[in-house]
């Protein structure tokens, strides 16, 4: 097989798994423009259409469904053993894709970038930040960093943090003018600073626990954000209350910028866990973050 028709027969495996040719080229790190024109050019070689597609939509004919049912195993088989190479390198290479929440990108991923491109300078890390939930495999990427609650069951995971503790917090001046809770009940009488997950999602609902009774309270307030530093920076403007991973605030609150509030009601949870999907053997360069991540500061 010549190397133009391997590369066409992958482009059309990941745009029928993907079933979106922009996210097939995130996939494959290709332009969606080329990706379009490899695979006129394999319906043209075959004589046969594919997919089918329309501004909204792409999905497999019957022919394309059946050359995909052939082909995906068959891939992923070449890929396992050019994968499996890595093994008698010295150092690994390759590309990883992570997806992780902001605040994973803080705790987790921060601290060890440089030890890491200085130890395996052949793996190219390539991080997305997403606040909101996504689907890791249909969006091309090899791992996420996740709360472990929040992490898919078929899913294998690695915890790669501490476990953490959430602090609610408002400014001096926010507190000046109203009366402290004594509860997380109290909270429905404050301004507080709302977070969402992702478009479509619910409110996250603020979580406490004390003495065996759990609660779940939904908070209102003039600002609904998804990012820890834009709360953070309303916190301390006196926008309102705010819940963050106590980390995130421990400075603010040592200078007194912002002052805690229910800590009896914030116990630990556990901490960030890195994902991908269910394999005999993770690859070497996903392996090596992995082990740096796992491994003491």
């Amino acid at each position: 097989m010549r190397a133009h028709e391997f590369a066409e027969l992958s482009a059309f495996v990941a745009i029928a798994e993907e079933r979106s040719f922009r996210r097939a080229a995130t996939r494959l790190n290709l332009r969606p423009s080329t990706l379009s024109h490899t695979l006129r050019a394999l319906e043209e070689r075959l004589g046969v259409r594919l997919l089918n597609r329309t501004t909204r939509t792409v999905a497999p004919t019957e022919a394309g469904s059946a050359l995909l049912s052939q082909l995906a195993p068959a891939l992923k088989t070449i890929g396992a053993a050019v994968e499996g190479v890595n093994a008698f390198r010295a150092k690994p290479q390759g590309h990883v894709r992570l997806n992780v929440s902001g605040t994973a990108a803080a705790i987790v991923l921060a601290p060890i970038l440089g030890r890491f491109a200085r130890e395996f300078p052949a793996v190219t890390l390539e991080i997305a930040v997403t606040n909101g939930f996504i689907d890791i495999v249909r969006d091309g990427f090899d791992a996420g960093i996740r709360l472990g609650e929040s992490v898919e069951r078929d899913m294998s995971a690695v915890r790669v943090s501490r476990d953490l503790r959430a602090s609610v917090v408002a400014s001096p001046d926010y507190w000046a003018q109203q009366a402290r809770p004594a509860t997380p009940r109290d909270l429905g009488a404050h301004r507080c600073i709302g977070r969402r997950y992702g478009v479509g999602r619910d409110l996250h609902r603020w979580e406490f626990a004390k003495a065996g009774v759990e609660l779940r309270v939904a908070v209102q307030g003039p600002l609904v954000l998804d990012t820890d530093d834009l709360i953070l920076r309303a916190a301390v403007d006196g926008v309102g209350v705010a819940m963050l991973e106590e980390s995130t605030v421990a400075s603010d609150i040592a200078a007194g910028r912002l002052q805690p509030v229910l800590d009896d009601w914030c116990p630990p949870i556990p901490g960030f866990f890195l994902y991908h999907p269910v394999v005999v053997e993770a690859p070497a360069s996903l392996q090596a973050l992995i082990d740096t991540l796992r491994r003491p500061q």
